[in-house]
């Protein structure tokens, strides 16, 4: 019997949205601060998967400048009725365990998955994780979570339901709250299903770290009330603490040609005992089952992910692989490569000035919450070696460019080439912890008269090595080892909601935009 193995997609890929049409099975995930916003990803057999498309790759649909780490663009809802995909999300531009959150939910279209979405249709801000309805009626409703900024408060305050009109392009009639939760508080994540003349509602709750859980309730009317699945959780890993999946929430249904059913719903999964998970909210699917009470349950039976899942009856259509080096011989970016918050522009960026590199003109800081010449790509294992090669020529300390293993804003390792007055062109290692920033090298390194600069990370597990070379043949380690588990969700307090990247960055405080040509970017998972 074929297998499905969890997870499905790795690395920083939270919040799942799964759908088929026809025989074209699709994922859509969160991508918070990166851009180009929400991934998508293709499969025709659930077992393999393969990343097409970033809709929101316009600055007219998504302009994230100046958004703080894990704002942006959350739990994304794909949908399909007559010809027309439809994507649902949130931009978070505000986002405060305390007080007052500015959550913006849009609609975007389309015809062809791959191909240009629309302009957004703003439709409300109340809260956040949206979701549409497509109704048998031809009527589409949307679901929100509701945010209670007020003191003394549920900050969760319910599931909320308006009808979404398409003449209207917006919502129209009441604002009902039909679902307030259940005692594991934190509900979140709404999707409304319909089967046997019952309205179905998923949603997640336990809040999305370890306590995470999927529950399930169900109405005849579409206002409620809804009544409790009578084992909920029906999905959870928090009573599994040795469970390789950990986390295990905020799950959508999908139902094959041949009537099964499958959840997709993230996961994490950490270091030894609910250790950090350093490769973020990932995807994974469970195989579910109709029982004659109308209800749904893991066919596996309990509520704990399984790693190993029991494919559906299709044919295998296995992808082509990735391949491992970049050399830059194209015209446009590889779609594995995001940037932060806003597109590169031909500004600071450039494939065909100097044909077979990446041409990167120096910008803002890694710490820059508005411009960086920076594009990086989702670690997907736990071991990882990436490498690359430089040309640069800084005449001040405030230029640098190099390899860098980053998380957000606060955290990340980063080594360049950079410039000191006494030693001329040096490479040397800056990071950032919990904000604190730091260069552990006190003695800098002089490169002066290398005309080309070999950088490379290791990374194994908690474990993070740099190395440089002059030939690529011959490597030097430098500095000493350091923790790669602060390069995920849970090192920062509170908790933040990505994942761990690797990539390559240029910038230039001095305002002069020196550039810096990259010859090819590898990344080979061990």
């Amino acid at each position: 019997m074929k297998k499905i193995t969890n997870p499905v997609l790795k690395g920083f890929n939270p919040d799942p949205s799964i759908l088929r049409v026809g025989d074209d099975y699709y994922i859509a995930t969160s991508t918070f601060e990166w851009f180009p916003g929400v991934q998508i990803y293709h499969s025709r057999d659930l077992i393999n998967w393969k990343l097409i498309a970033r809709p929101l790759n316009r600055v007219s649909q998504l302009d994230l400048k100046g958004v703080s780490s894990s704002e942006g663009v959350w739990a994304p809802c794909l949908s399909y009725d007559n010809g027309v995909f439809y994507l649902i999300y949130t931009i978070v531009k505000l986002w405060t365990y305390a007080g007052p959150r500015d959550l913006d939910n849009y609609l975007v279209t389309t015809t062809d998955i791959r191909g240009d979405w629309s302009e957004p249709i703003y439709l409300n801000s109340s809260g956040f994780d949206p979701s549409l309805f497509h109704d048998d009626d031809g009527r589409k409703w949307l679901v929100n979570q509701l945010w209670d900024h007020r003191q003394g408060k549920n900050k969760f305050a319910g599931i909320v339901l308006q009808e979404y009109s398409h003449k209207e392009k917006g919502l129209v009639g009441p604002i009902t709250n039909i679902f307030k939760g259940t005692e594991l508080g934190l509900v979140e994540a709404p999707h409304i299903y319909k089967r046997n003349g019952y309205y179905y509602l998923m949603t997640a709750e336990g809040g999305t770290t370890f306590k995470h859980a999927v529950t399930f309730a169900r109405s005849r009317k579409l206002e409620g009330p809804y009544e409790l699945h009578p084992q909920n959780p029906i999905l959870t890993s928090w009573t599994g603490a040795n469970l390789e999946l950990q986390r295990a929430g905020h799950g959508s249904l999908v139902e094959t040609q041949n009537g099964e059913w499958y959840m997709a719903h993230l996961c994490g999964r950490p270091l030894p005992n609910r250790g950090r998970c350093i490769l973020g909210r990932e995807t994974a699917l469970q195989k579910m089952v109709w029982r004659e009470d109308d209800w749904l349950y893991l066919e596996a039976g309990g509520n704990h992910p399984q790693v190993h899942v029991p494919a559906p009856d299709l044919e295998e259509v296995k992808w082509e692989e990735e391949p491992a080096r970049d050399d830059f011989d194209t015209s446009n970016l590889n779609i594995n490569y995001q940037t932060l918050r806003m597109p590169l522009g031909d500004e600071f960026y450039s494939l065909t000035e100097r044909p077979g590199f990446l041409r990167l003109r120096g910008s803002g800081s890694l710490g820059s919450r508005f411009h960086q010449s920076f594009i990086a790509r989702r670690q997907q294992a736990f071991c990882y070696t990436a490498t690359t090669v430089v040309e640069f020529e800084p005449d001040t300390f405030q230029q640098m460019a190099g390899l860098t293993a980053y998380y957000d804003t606060n955290n990340f390792y980063y080594l360049h080439i950079s410039w000191h007055e006494e030693k001329g062109k040096i490479i040397d290692i800056v990071k950032k912890d919990a904000g604190v920033f730091d260069e552990p090298i006190s003695d800098k390194i002089s490169i002066e008269g290398w005309e080309r600069v070999y950088l490379r990370v290791e990374v194994d597990y908690h474990i993070l090595q740099f190395s440089y070379s002059k030939d690529g043949k011959d490597w030097i380690k430098i500095g000493s080892s350091f923790d790669a588990s602060i390069l995920s969700d849970e090192y920062t307090v509170p908790n933040r909601f990505t994942g761990a990247f690797v990539g390559i960055c240029c910038q230039d405080l001095s305002g002069q935009r020196r550039a810096a040509d990259f010859d090819f970017f590898e990344y080979i998972e061990r």
